[in-house]
């Protein structure tokens, strides 16, 4: 038996990453504001949800929710 190796495209676009590389890197200066509210955010995880709806709106390739 041979093993075959799948090819799976991308899932997240390099401009996705990049906006997701910016907010975390502005969390972690500490000018990255939330929302609405405009808190101050201090989890990462929520850091990388704001790059990634940024993405979004930018038009580049992310899965949806």
């Amino acid at each position: 038996m041979t093993r075959r190796k799948r090819h799976r495209s991308r899932q997240y676009s390099k401009k996705a990453s990049s906006k997701v590389g910016r907010a975390v890197h502005e969390m972690k200066k500490g000018t990255l504001k939330s929302g609405r509210s405009g808190k101050q955010v201090k989890s990462r995880k929520q850091a990388i949800a704001i790059g990634l709806s940024e993405a979004r709106k930018a038009g580049a390739k992310v899965p949806s929710r």
